[in-house]
């Protein structure tokens, strides 16, 4: 009879909300970046030749965004990460990685989506393994510093409030003295 309120009691305790989850909104979750793990020095080649490297991005934060033709949130979630790269510009650089997509597949997401950001192919999947990226959409969220910060997993409206909080944490600090209108 114990055993058995047990297990009904283990049961329940399974059904109910983990309150450690970092889901942030429906639609996308964050999680922190594992504080042990080394960031890839270099981000990749774009298809206009570029190659890109995270030292060379510090003084502006910086969104590595994980995409595939195929996925749907992917779709929905482009025209947001390209208003926000056209918008915050000066402070914010933006990177996309076309995930194993083939070459025409890429191609025709790009120009139906009117995606001017920089793109990376990986053909073979290592840029993802070597971020950690498992879910599409997933950003990778770096801070003006080169600090990896958190990965978002999921489709995000970038333009709206909720990823304004996850974006403001990365951008540089102006230090007090420094600010314009505020006395030192």
């Amino acid at each position: 009879m114990q055993r058995r309120r047990l297990l009904a009691a283990g049961a329940v305790a399974c059904t109910l909300p983990v309150p450690w989850t970092a889901r942030a909104e429906p639609g996308f979750d964050v999680q922190p970046w594992p504080a042990n793990k080394a960031a890839p020095a270099q981000l990749g080649i774009d298809t206009a030749g570029r190659s890109w490297n995270l030292a060379e991005q510090r003084g502006r934060a910086l969104l590595i965004n994980f995409w595939a033709s195929w996925c749907e949130p992917c779709r929905e979630e482009m025209p947001s990460l390209q208003r926000l790269a056209t918008s915050r510009a000066a402070d914010l650089q933006v990177l996309t990685v076309s995930f194993k997509d083939p070459l025409a597949s890429a191609q025709r997401f790009i120009s139906q989506s009117g995606l001017q950001l920089p793109v990376m192919r990986d053909e073979e999947g290592t840029l993802a393994r070597q971020w950690g990226v498992r879910v599409f959409p997933s950003t990778v969220l770096v801070d003006s510093e080169g600090i990896v910060r958190s990965t978002v997993r999921g489709a995000v409206d970038w333009t709206g409030p909720a990823a304004q909080r996850l974006i403001q944490p990365l951008l540089k600090r102006v230090p007090a003295a420094a600010a314009p209108g505020l006395a030192p």
